[in-house]
């Protein structure tokens, strides 16, 4: 049985927490006076200290000790929460996350500089350099002299045996308590087994901490945050000096067996298990973490093959049920086929990640940016709990930046130009998602000046894309967009004019077996829609006959299937139109297409597809029926066929193409864009 590397386990969390602490640094960029906000930046900012220094990463602790203290004094009102230093904690945020990738990387003084931006946000003297120990990064970023009312605490705690073998380290909750005040710490031995019982991995050891302090209740509950649900914690409020009835521990030589420890302390009482004031809302937290189970993508990816594997062998029965007289056998296959189904449909559920996992990447993103540029932006997200599968998301994060960085640098005017104009200052960048059949439309809308068409006509002419004077449809002007090199930005900045952006999008849509549409109003804006493949694994295909070979059309997309005689063919020869419910219909003739050589069947099938508005139909020989389509990627070989998306195994081991419904309606519309020119 393979076990987590711990240290892995810990990246994995601190991601998280980090992800946590942007948003929050986000959402408190608009919201400079929220007190929730300001708290749940330092939970985290406290969490990711405490676990880093517990799982040896000292640096990430010492630096991160800084940004808290930093939200401390703005939680207790000290100093104000502003732009500035949500901006210098987000560059700090960066460091962090490369001391968690590379703690025993070279970073320069990347981290003294960070810490200098911090110091200049909040005031004061500049603090001490990020390479320290955590236990020595107590010092506040800037410490001030205090009159608050000291108090007395009684702190009284024990952890779970197993705690030091998980990575909890008691000793930095010692150091932490001594950060708050002067403390007077007494060890209880008394639970520690006899020399030969001991296992050297788990923890005896409970703690009597006596501590004056200026902090309140919250600051001693804050140390423990991240390992109170399994602890026993009990926390008094005394009144008299802090020295009362507890002795500090003696130093010795040499250490003592564990007999004598023991009888030298036989006044002392175990710890009471007193619950810690948090106990219910930790109970929800504990029932919430036990639904989930943290499952790495690669076996997702292993079960979605084996998931495909079973499909292929279900049609495989199938078939042979069919020709069969054997009424059990069709019984068991009929059952066979409904639970194959039923876990196929879970495995995609399985698969499917909400696109909010993708929109919330691009905040952080449109922050710098509005800060770089110099414009004000606002970002909206809508329709962020539609679910894609999940290697559609990652492969749409790259696409998605040049989209919205080519909105920001190219749509937006600058805040002046847009008041002139009669706008508000601050533009507009809307990412939204919705699904449409098997498809999921992602969109990225701006309201600035709109595409220059005049200018991509001319860069497009002077680079030799079209001949001077060519005409071409609107559609087609504003894909020239997407041409390998092609830019319209007079100079070359951080955020565009290389002409290398677009391209990348259009190469990884069309990987994904999708497709672009652009839409812009001058002086109003420009969107830009990506229509992606819910999912990229298993779909329900429409299996059909063309000739004496098979293939498969996309269920999601067929709309209807009609019958074609042989006189309605001969009829449309040369227009290659149908009417369907008084609108005219282009269709496609498959067997012309793919060059069967073979006479058309006596009774033809229309099927007609749609992507979008766009319809067109496609003239097969035989339906022959639903089938459960796992894909196959074509081979490097086949990268120029744009006709099939991809290819399927079916029950009889043969392999049948699928088509690309996109390209196809294109070609059918192409088709009846020349007729009506010719005619």
């Amino acid at each position: 049985m393979n076990t987590l590397d711990p240290v892995a386990v810990f990246r994995m969390e601190a991601a998280e927490c980090l992800e946590a602490i942007e948003a929050g640094l986000l959402d408190l960029t608009h919201q400079l006076d929220n007190k929730d906000l300001v708290d749940a930046v330092f939970r985290g900012l406290h969490t990711l200290k405490g676990s880093g220094a517990m799982f040896g990463f000292e640096a990430l602790a010492a630096f991160t000790h800084h940004c808290e203290t930093a939200f401390d004094r703005v939680r207790k009102g000290e100093v104000a929460a502003t732009s500035e230093l949500v901006a210098a904690v987000l560059a700090a945020q960066d460091h962090m996350r490369a001391l968690v990738d590379q703690p025993d990387a070279d970073h320069g003084d990347t981290g003294s500089k960070l810490l200098a931006q911090l110091q200049a946000a909040v005031g004061g003297k500049p603090a001490a350099p990020a390479a320290v120990p955590a236990a020595a990064a107590a010092p506040a970023v800037v410490r001030e002299v205090s009159t608050k009312k000291k108090n007395n605490w009684r702190i009284r705690f024990s952890l779970p045996a197993n705690s030091m073998a998980n990575g909890t380290n008691p000793l930095g909750l010692l150091d932490e308590l001594r950060d708050l005040g002067e403390c007077t710490v007494r060890a209880n031995t008394s639970a520690i087994p006899p020399l030969s019982e001991l296992m050297p991995t788990e923890l005896h050891i409970s703690w009597d901490v006596m501590l004056t302090s200026e902090q309140d209740r919250s600051a001693i509950d804050d140390v423990f945050i991240f390992v109170l649900d399994d602890m026993e914690l009990s926390v008094e409020e005394i009144d008299g000096p802090a020295t009362a009835n507890v002795a500090p521990i003696e130093q010795t030589a040499a250490p003592l067996p564990v007999a004598a420890v023991s009888a030298a302390v036989p006044e002392f009482r175990p710890v009471e298990a007193v619950p810690a004031r948090r106990e219910p809302p930790v109970a929800v937290s504990q029932a919430k973490a036990a639904e989930n189970v943290r499952v790495p993508a690669e076996r997702l990816d292993e079960l979605m093959d084996r998931v495909g594997e079973l499909v292929i062998a279900q049609s495989r029965l199938s078939q042979l049920a069919s020709a069969s007289a054997d009424i059990a056998l069709r019984s068991v296959s009929e059952e066979i086929e409904r639970l194959s189904g039923e876990l196929r449909d879970t495995m995609m559920v399985l698969r499917m990640v909400p696109v909010a996992t993708l929109f919330s990447r691009f905040r952080r993103l449109v922050h710098d940016l509005a800060r770089e540029t110099g414009k004000v932006i606002e970002l909206v997200t809508e329709g962020e709990s539609t679910e894609v599968d999940k290697t559609v998301i990652e492969r749409l994060a790259d696409p998605l930046v040049h989209l919205v960085r080519n909105s920001i640098d190219h749509g937006l005017e600058t805040p002046a130009d847009r008041l002139a104009a009669g706008k508000t200052e601050a533009g507009t960048v809307t990412l939204s998602a919705r699904q449409a059949g098997g498809e999921v439309i992602i969109s990225i809308k701006d309201d600035g000046r709109g595409i220059n068409r005049e200018r991509v006509r001319a860069k497009a002419e002077s680079s030799g894309l079209i001949q001077p004077g060519q005409p071409l449809s609107d559609p087609e002007l504003l894909q020239l967009i997407f041409a390998p090199g092609f830019s319209t930005a007079a100079a070359i900045t951080n955020l565009s004019g290389r002409g290398v952006g677009m391209d990348v999008v259009k190469k990884t849509v069309e990987a994904l077996r999708g497709a672009i549409d652009i839409v812009s109003v001058p002086g109003q804006g420009s969107e830009v829609s990506l229509r992606i493949p819910l999912t990229l694994a298993i779909i329900d295909g429409l299996l059909v006959r063309v000739g004496s070979g098979r293939y498969v059309i996309p269920l999601s997309a067929v709309e209807e299937c009609l019958e074609l005689s042989l006189e309605e063919d001969l009829r449309s020869r040369g227009r290659s139109f149908i009417s369907l419910r008084d609108s005219l219909v282009p269709f496609l003739r498959l067997r012309d297409l793919f060059r069967t050589g073979t006479k058309p069947d006596v009774h033809q099938k229309v099927v007609v597809i749609s992507t979008g508005t766009e319809r067109v139909g496609l003239v097969v020989d035989q339906i022959i029926g639903d089938h459960q389509t796992v894909i196959k990627s074509m081979s490097k070989l086949h990268n120029d066929v744009a006709t099939f998306s991809g290819a399927t195994i079916l029950g009889d081991g043969s392999v049948a193409l699928i088509l690309d419904v996109g390209h196809l309606v294109a070609a059918g519309q192409q088709q009846e864009a020349q007729l009506r020119v010719a005619g």
